[in-house]
């Protein structure tokens, strides 16, 4: 298997409490989620199912929150907001909580999501290998990505579909 580039900062804690920009695109781009119409995004069947999933992620896991995230025909933008402070601190070992990476997160989101589609009636779904992801470092950045996720229905039919990494 050739070498992959690696997506996420080596010697980075992905399980600490940050707020994080992610990307997932659907495999090959393909459209399953819905449609723009007058820049909106209007879901479809397998649109709410992601949606649904995103909402599973807070309530499956006590330390995640998502502040805001666009579902598009054919990718998932959304700030992951992981406050993991005083989580899994119990000295009492059966109440201890296993904190879940970033990485552990998306995976589980595009697990249980790519299952609930596929017993809807579209088997052939596939998520894309693994997704992006930008540590927001400040408000500055927050305000331009909420900014960008708000707006990314707006610019669909000029972009088509860029899912690229925003340089702030």
């Amino acid at each position: 298997m050739p070498d992959r580039k690696a997506n996420r900062l080596k010697e980075f804690d992905y399980t600490q409490s940050y707020w994080y920009f992610v990307t997932i695109c659907v495999k090959e781009m393909k459209q399953y989620f819905g449609k723009v119409e007058n820049e909106k995004m209007i879901l479809n069947e397998f649109g709410k199912i992601v949606e649904s999933k995103l909402e599973w992620l807070t309530k499956q896991y006590s330390y995640v929150d998502i502040d805001s995230y666009v579902i598009m025909p054919n990718h998932v933008h959304a700030i992951i907001i992981l406050d993991t402070v005083d989580v899994g601190t119990s000295r009492d070992l059966s109440l201890q909580i296993k904190i879940k990476s970033l990485s552990e997160l998306v995976g589980a989101f595009k697990t249980v999501s790519s299952k609930q589609i596929h017993l809807n009636g579209l088997p052939e779904f596939k998520w894309q290998r693994s997704f992006y992801d930008r540590i927001i470092r400040n408000e500055k950045e927050l305000y331009w990505i909420r900014k960008y996720i708000d707006e990314n229905p707006l610019k669909w039919e000029i972009e088509k579909g860029f899912t690229g990494n925003l340089e702030f």
